[in-house]
């Protein structure tokens, strides 16, 4: 038994450490993506069309400054994934209430090392073994950054990076915009790649034609798997779970931190409506906000009560 569990350890040591090594790969993949579309829609087709007059130069413009508008968009929140952290516990952190008990008082010393021998006396409390240290409720372990995370929801290897609390809304806005773009290119590009079939002369090299082609099929695979996960995570966000809570509640019907879909939303976005749609936070959501730094969760009533 012992020698199967050090294998069964030594094999995730592994695998997260073949995580942290492809993370890069995929933001070289990620820009390798982007700039055979950026070919593909500017420079072979719709940037020349530019220079032909009338309604197909009008169109061609209209297209081009949404695409760049997305593409801006895409780029900012993706990398707003990437290198905002997505929160740590503080150092030597340690709950100031006793939220079992409704006490307001913070704990004492023996109370702290009795949380640290024995976490299971408040099960909102807990402690990672790993960190050897104290976890704020909906913070989670992750075995590829090798720390725990705030409010975390999964581990993305496609922005090297965990997804938790301070950096959630980056990927729910990344998903979005690159659903919106990958949406359009497919669009646009329907016409020249359905003119592969076609028994007419198509213009162009043959090395503009296949990246054409390539932009086509990657554009429309990305656009269907992102609009799954897009879909998936506004789920989650109407409820107020992560992907890691909704994992473990599995069947449960009642959820501690469901407060409505409105407060639910504004607990990701915020509450300034001009933010809503931008990788960032007002000074005055993150003042008036606690939860959007992680560590402190408003709940139900009732499970107060309990």
């Amino acid at each position: 038994m012992h020698r199967s569990g050090t294998t069964m350890a030594w094999n995730v040591f592994k695998f997260c450490t073949a995580l942290r090594g492809l993370g890069s790969i995929m933001i070289l993949l990620v820009l390798g993506v982007v700039g055979v579309t950026y070919y593909a829609v500017v420079l072979t087709n719709y940037g020349p069309a530019l220079s032909q007059g009338g309604l197909d130069s009008l169109a061609a413009l209209t297209i081009l400054i949404l695409f760049h508008f997305l593409l801006a968009m895409l780029l900012w929140s993706y990398f707003s994934v990437v290198f905002t952290d997505p929160g740590v516990v503080p150092p030597n952190w340690r709950p100031s209430t006793d939220e079992e008990r409704g006490e307001s008082d913070p704990l004492n010393s023996l109370e702290f090392v009795g949380l640290q021998a024995d976490s299971s006396s408040n099960p909102r409390v807990r402690f990672c073994r790993k960190c050897n240290q104290l976890k704020p409720s909906r913070c989670h372990h992750c075995s590829v950054c090798g720390r725990c995370v705030l409010k975390m929801d999964h581990h993305c290897v496609w922005v090297v990076n965990c997804v938790g609390a301070l950096n959630y809304k980056y990927f729910l806005l990344f998903l979005f915009y690159t659903f919106l773009e990958t949406t359009l290119v497919t669009l646009v590009l329907m016409p020249h790649f359905i003119a592969f079939f076609s028994d007419e002369e198509i213009p162009g090299t043959p090395g503009t034609l296949a990246t054409t082609f390539l932009a086509f099929v990657l554009n429309l695979a990305f656009a269907l798997s992102v609009m799954g996960f897009l879909i998936m995570h506004i789920s989650l966000v109407a409820g107020n779970t992560t992907t890691i809570e909704a994992y473990e509640k599995k069947t449960s019907t009642k959820w501690r931190y469901d407060l409505g879909k409105k407060k639910n939303f504004e607990q990701v976005f915020g509450m300034d409506k001009k933010y809503w749609l931008i990788p960032g936070y007002t000074e005055e959501d993150l003042r008036r906000m606690p939860e959007l730094q992680g560590l402190e969760y408003p709940s139900k009533p009732d499970f107060d009560s309990q």
